[in-house]
């Protein structure tokens, strides 16, 4: 099974070869193993911290302390990779607080593989339901009221795997290699199926022809619209909806206009050697793809083409990428997998793509899950916790804080902004649970130099 493949990517050894080039356009197909995974694990109830500048430095050092082994375990994976996670809250002149608000169980209790925010709701992906939550009083501490579950009835889906918004309707992402869309009601507020991908117009236009049939594997063909394995990630940008899969390949879709009919698939790319996990779009309208053959590849479309070819395959990770997240400039580029690390990379001047800078370290096994807000970055690990990054001066990086109390891996992320350094964090992990946490990162001296 898929599941069981994957697990076993994030427990194998591994690779022992270096690490080649941080980016090195359109290299040649190698064999993906998977990465390493520490014995050791971290879990915890809900926390309270607060840090004052003084005290700010021994929590600081606690922390650093605690993390050694795994930072070190991580640099064993990837020793050409300076660690980026040097300085501190007291560095940067800054006091973080965070605490533990609600803790939501879904009625189905299964695996929470996606959490997103639209708007004042927060959809979950939990098994093959998703649920709405109505989270615009969370950050207060008040009531998180559930106000619709779809794709109740329909188990033979499979599970959710992501959950994009675009032409104001809901695209879901399924295991059985199928997006479906959804309309919510103005009146009743509940959502309804309007169409499944691909739809059965864009099959009646293509069929007839031999040309618009790919093989799939030995003795079998389908259409080229058509994934042939589970669909693992969505992302939105521009009325054009992404997808990909576990079938190595990237799919755009136009997702806008206020009828089915307009849902076609426009273009299919073999994207990589391995199963792709990861998808995010930039807003110039770049893609970043991340798959389990540890490579992160970068698409865009020329000046008058209308398809989008390779730019650059950026490989430093040595097992399998599961996450990925950009700033919200798209400057900078985070990249989470099996080898405990995330790397950065940053736009280089002299080129289109981007170079690794460095790794965040801290985390004492793969990294499911990344989510970026505001300044902080926030990542999900199958150790168990979070944790909150923030950018200071020369790129370096401080870990502000690590949410423990999760019993299960943490698989998916969401965070809001609330303004004046306050963040709510929405945390799923595989045993069903949302954590909504909230975390106040305030300056300590505003008016001292050097402080961000």
């Amino acid at each position: 099974m898929k599941l069981r493949s994957w697990l076993a990517t994030c427990s194998s050894s591994s690779r022992a070869a270096t690490a080649a080039d941080a980016t090195v356009p359109l290299s040649l197909d190698r064999s993906s193993d998977g990465g390493t995974s520490s014995s050791s694990d971290s879990l915890g109830g809900a926390t309270t911290s607060s840090s004052s500048s003084s005290s700010s430095s021994s929590s600081s050092r606690a922390t650093s302390s605690s993390s050694s082994i795994e930072s070190n375990l991580s640099l064993q994976t990837l020793p050409s990779v300076p660690s980026l996670q040097t300085l501190t809250t007291d560095s940067l002149h800054v006091s973080v607080s965070h605490n533990l608000l609600h803790a939501l169980s879904p009625p189905c209790l299964l695996p929470v593989a996606s959490l997103v925010l639209h708007g004042k709701l927060l959809y979950a992906a939990c098994g093959h339901e998703i649920h709405v939550y109505d989270v615009s009083n969370a950050s207060a501490g008040g009531e998180i009221s559930h106000v619709d579950a779809f794709n109740v009835r329909a188990s033979s889906s499979g599970s959710v795997k992501s959950v994009a918004f675009c032409g104001g309707r809901v695209f879901t992402a399924h295991q059985d290699s199928k997006i479906r869309v959804w309309q919510v009601g103005a009146a009743e507020g509940r959502h309804g199926l309007v169409a499944t991908l691909p739809t059965v117009g864009d099959r009646l236009r293509r069929f007839m022809l031999p040309k618009n049939y790919v093989t799939v594997r030995r003795h079998r063909k389908q259409l080229w619209i058509e994934h042939a394995d589970a669909v693992s990630a969505l992302a939105a940008s521009d009325g054009i909806v992404y997808s990909v899969s576990w079938d190595k390949t990237l799919k755009s879709w136009r997702g806008g206009g206020n009828s089915g009919s307009d849902l076609r698939c426009l273009e299919s790319v073999r994207a990589h050697h391995d199963a792709v996990n990861a998808v995010v779009v930039a807003a110039g309208g770049t893609v970043y793809t991340g798959s389990a053959d540890g490579r992160i590849r970068v698409w865009a479309r020329q000046a008058g083409e209308e398809r989008h070819s390779l730019v650059a395959t950026l490989e430093k990770h040595r097992s399998a990428v599961n996450a990925l997240a950009l700033t919200g400039d798209g400057s900078v580029l985070f990249s989470g997998a099996c080898d405990r690390s995330i790397l950065v990379w940053e736009r280089e001047d002299s080129a289109n793509h981007m170079a690794v800078t460095g790794a965040l370290r801290g985390h004492a096994k793969a990294i499911l899950c990344l989510t970026s807000v505001a300044d902080l970055l926030l990542s999900g690990s199958a150790d168990r916790t979070v944790r909150i990054w923030r950018r200071g001066a020369e790129g370096r990086y401080c870990c502000l804080a690590v949410l423990e109390g999760h019993r299960k891996p943490v698989k998916s992320l969401a965070a809001v902004s609330g303004g004046d350094g306050l963040v709510t964090v929405f945390s799923g992990s595989l045993d069903g649970e949302i954590r909504v946490w909230r975390v106040l990162v305030s300056s300590v001296d505003k008016g001292r130099s050097g402080s961000c």
